[in-house]
């Protein structure tokens, strides 16, 4: 018997049967039943608003994969760019495609001179490097007329790989005005985060070459942070996607629904809450504070993830690399004594509250040198690619445009009245 669900109308006594098909249901066969009748459903919890096939999120058993590949598997194999690939097109690349690939990335890294002079030049000195880098993503649209040319698959996939390959020079360069340094060109001859690390980092030497284990460590959180299902970024991409905005467009209001704290900014919350404990002697307290509801354990618990979040195991054997190289980070010590007091706590184990991905992440990018300001930039980079596989599947299923609906709990009709009668 295949697996259906039935619902009766009690107010009429019909009945409908609807078939369970990929764990869902389709909304328009309930409609059938009850025309006007909307599901009422906020922030979307229980919705399905796309059938994807760029990312597998199983949050009951921990499970995450990009293509049907564990996410653990490409964190250990593979690479940011090679992920990429595999987000944009569907399946891993050949070596050919590959080295093409990496090419036409490597080579459209550089932005245009007036980008930079007149807008990204034009910002306050101390203007946040997330608001300069949405600002001027959205402005590459102004530069690249031909992207309105949705439809033209060439022409896409070119926006594709600019987009890819430009969102580490805007970001850096966001960082490099914010701090009063000079701005820093592409380097072909390095890797993706080698490259990225050489815009930050370099001064006045020829070359700047990353230490390989910290590349390599910034490589796989890219990885980590490439995709994640429907999270509030993403639908804001194929939100604005359906409305055929263009790919700049589009990536802007995905990174500006990045930029709000309850999305973008969970790491750097767990810094601050870790500079708040201050020492390894109030951590008991301050869990106790945590279950009396005074306080938030920050970088524990997930939307999704029902059990421990598995980028969160990875990224703690990742944090221990780059530790041997940076040094321990004084809040590390902190974060461990925490995480093994919740852990070993009913009140979080019942309730399912494990460390998710932002609970090491911002000591990792702390360690490495970045400024809390440019944690939720550091996001934006990788995730560019998963927005931009969104926004390639949307188009090629056709979506209509997005537009829930919504129950009116306003007042009922009344009459307009003059000023002398209010």
């Amino acid at each position: 018997m295949a697996d259906t669900i039935t619902i009766t109308d009690n107010r009429s006594g019909e009945s409908i049967e609807i078939p369970i098909i990929d764990g869902g249901v389709d909304s328009k066969q309930w409609a059938k039943l009850l025309p006007g009748t909307w599901f009422h459903d906020p922030a979307f919890g229980t919705t399905s608003g796309a059938a994807s096939a760029i990312t597998e999120l199983d949050g009951e058993n921990g499970i995450l994969r990009y293509r049907g590949y564990p996410i653990e598997q490409l964190a250990e194999h593979s690479s940011y760019l090679e992920v990429a690939y595999l987000l944009v097109f569907g399946d891993l690349p050949t070596l050919s495609q590959f080295e093409d690939w990496r090419y036409q990335v490597t080579h459209h890294t550089f932005i245009h001179e007036n980008l930079r002079k007149h807008v990204m030049e034009g910002f306050h000195y101390d203007a946040h490097p997330m608001g300069m880098l949405v600002s001027t993503v959205a402005a590459l649209s102004t530069f690249y007329k031909e992207a309105k040319q949705i439809h033209d698959r060439d022409v896409l996939m070119k926006q594709v790989v600019r987009l890819i390959a430009k969102m580490p020079t805007l970001a850096a360069g966001a960082y490099r005005h914010s701090a009063g340094m000079p701005f820093v060109y592409p380097d072909n001859s390095l890797d993706f985060a080698a490259n990225f690390l050489s815009m930050m980092w370099k001064t006045a030497e020829p070359r700047y070459d990353a230490n390989p284990v910290l590349a390599r460590a910034l490589d796989v959180l890219f990885i980590l942070h490439a995709d994640h299902e429907q999270n509030c970024s993403t639908t804001a991409m194929r939100t604005v996607g359906s409305a055929h905005a263009d790919p700049y467009i589009a990536t802007a209001a995905a990174a500006a629904a990045l930029y709000g704290p309850r999305h973008g900014g969970a790491n750097e919350a767990v810094i601050r809450m870790l500079g708040t404990i201050g020492s390894l002697d109030n951590v008991p307290a301050y869990v106790e504070a945590v279950k009396r509801g005074e306080v938030l354990l920050q970088g524990f618990g997930h939307r999704v993830y029902k059990n421990y979040d598995p980028r969160a195991r990875i990224i703690k054997k990742t944090a221990d690399e780059v530790f041997q190289v940076t040094g321990k980070n004084p809040l590390l010590d902190i974060a461990l004594k925490l995480e093994e007091t919740a852990l070993n706590d009913d009140y979080f184990v019942s309730r399912r509250l494990y460390p998710n991905v932002d609970f090491y992440s911002g000591l990792i990018y702390q360690a490495m040198g970045f400024p809390m300001d440019m944690f939720t930039v550091l996001f934006a980079i990788p995730r560019t690619a998963g927005w931009l596989s969104h926004y390639v599947e949307l188009l090629d299923q056709d979506s209509r445009i997005y537009r829930p609906r919504q129950l009116y709990v306003g007042q009922p009709v009344r009459d307009y009245t003059p000023f002398s009668e209010r």
